[in-house]
């Protein structure tokens, strides 16, 4: 029933809208990953919607700049009523959203999740032209070549940390992150350590994730076992966890940050 008053508010007559050349000036996002890029792509004056998780403190270092707009649960519908011509959203909006959007008139843009570094350029690329606003996009880019240019030329044996043993991928995105970091993520069975493994082969740099570790379980908490104390790795830093939910641009800086902590 709210989809049909939603969609008969808005008009139904609506013909679908040809892609223009004109920069968009309503754009919604429907996704974490894409709230970032437009907000770091976008004209302010662009962008009519949001997530509410682009919008949450937990989630993102934008939040405070993502509060300046509309709130959508990251549905097509929740944003329906504003009208957008562009909407953009990752990880497969599905057929049926699709051909509402077209409906609706709105140009919709699903990317892929990215699973390497040059995934992520052409996401950046591919929203900045949407947004009308390429040249955005290839600052970005060009800021990733510095970072790949300069790449120590040694990486050290490190595992990514996060809540209850969780790690990453020793290839893909996060690894490809860390590697302009001057660190080379172990491989770990089912991307998991436990503290035994900790205790018995420690990791020349142990890299934290903080992400919601004030709400980890007893079970999360594990490395405040007294024998924790004795898994000793050469360094151990701390990393912002919520930038590597969507690991986009926002890892730029904290890779010349964590290079900087590492020298």
């Amino acid at each position: 029933m709210r989809a049909f008053a939603i969609a008969s508010a808005i008009s139904l007559a609506a013909l679908a809208a040809p892609l223009h050349s004109a920069p968009p000036r309503r754009v919604a996002s429907l996704n974490l990953c894409t709230d970032e890029l437009v907000l770091l792509l976008a004209d302010p004056r662009q962008i009519l919607s949001v997530t509410h998780l682009g919008q949450s403190e937990a989630e993102t270092p934008l939040w405070r700049s993502a509060l300046r707009y509309r709130r959508n649960d990251g549905s097509l519908l929740s944003v329906a009523e504003g009208r957008p011509d562009l909407v953009l959203t990752m990880g497969g909006s599905g057929r049926d959203p699709a051909r509402l959007a077209r409906r609706l008139g709105m140009r919709i843009v699903d990317l892929s999740y990215p699973t390497r570094l040059a995934d992520m350029k052409r996401a950046v690329v591919t929203v900045a032209a949407a947004l009308g606003r390429p040249e955005h996009g290839r600052r970005i880019i060009a800021a990733m070549a510095r970072l790949e240019a300069g790449a120590p030329a040694r990486a050290a044996d490190a595992v990514w940390l996060g809540g209850g043993g969780r790690s990453v991928a020793s290839t893909g995105l996060a690894a490809e992150w860390m590697r302009l970091a001057g660190l080379r993520q172990r491989p770990l069975a089912g991307d998991r350590i436990g503290l035994e493994q900790l205790l018995v082969r420690p990791p020349a740099v142990l890299v934290r994730s903080d992400y919601r570790a004030g709400q980890y379980s007893g079970e999360q908490r594990w490395l405040a076992h007294p024998l924790a104390a004795r898994a000793r790795p050469g360094r151990s830093v701390r990393t912002d966890g919520r930038l590597w939910t969507c690991m986009g641009p926002l890892m730029i800086g904290e890779i010349v940050r964590l290079r900087a902590a590492l020298r």
